[in-house]
């Protein structure tokens, strides 16, 4: 038997980094036999962002009234997660990226069976490296990270392969009501945003009962 855990989530959502995190200890924790597969949503905070992105900055001051008030929001972020092990680096991040070809790589990694190594290769990648997570290259090699063919990646990220599929999943995403990210689906509970690691384990719980009675 398989619980499949749905996760719709966005590569410049730093939240979603750290719910990936707190839900892959959860799973840990679990310490079951249970066979789980996580599944890739992708969910676009901004779907009109330019293909080049935008400046962090000039996108981070519009977006909350002033670029002070960014960096207050980010230093909070840091100081609520200091016992992830999340190495944020604001510092280094200069873009804020169009996501699209980080979805449809993680789109393609699943097809392969490795969509979670690679949605939290290009989280820690983005967050924790300050890497262009719109670069072809970039996300060729962070492909190779997990054991993908880096060419044919690279090859595959040059093309419209995984668009359609993409707004499938996205509009899949939009008629169950998801209107921001993280939200995880464990069995019959939907979680928003990074929960501590004793409310994923507790619905991995939850789930694992019919499982057994089943």
């Amino acid at each position: 038997m398989t619980l499949k855990i749905a996760i719709a989530s966005d590569f410049i959502c730093p939240w979603c980094l750290v719910a990936e995190k707190r839900l892959s200890q959860a799973i840990e924790q679990l310490n079951s036999d249970l066979e789980i597969e996580r599944i890739w949503y992708p969910y676009e905070l901004n779907p009109t962002m330019p293909k080049a992105g935008m400046e962090r900055k000039v996108y981070r001051t519009a977006k909350f009234g002033s670029w002070e008030y960014s960096q207050q929001l980010d230093a909070q972020t840091i100081q609520a997660t200091k016992n992830d092990g999340i190495n944020f680096r604001y510092d280094l991040m200069e873009i804020t990226p169009n996501t699209l070809k980080a979805h449809r790589l993680t789109w393609l990694a699943q097809s392969q069976g490795k969509g979670t190594e690679m949605a939290a290769r290009i989280l820690e990648a983005y967050f924790t490296e300050g890497k262009d997570i719109m670069d072809v290259d970039t996300l060729a090699k962070l492909a190779a990270d997990v054991g993908m063919d880096e060419s044919a990646t690279k090859i595959f990220l040059q093309t419209d392969a995984g668009i359609e599929e993409i707004r499938e999943l996205e509009q899949q995403v939009a008629n169950k009501g998801i209107r921001g990210g993280p939200s995880i689906t464990i069995g019959r509970e939907t979680i928003s945003g990074g929960q501590p690691v004793e409310v994923f384990l507790a619905a991995l719980k939850n789930a694992l009962i019919p499982t057994v009675r089943s």
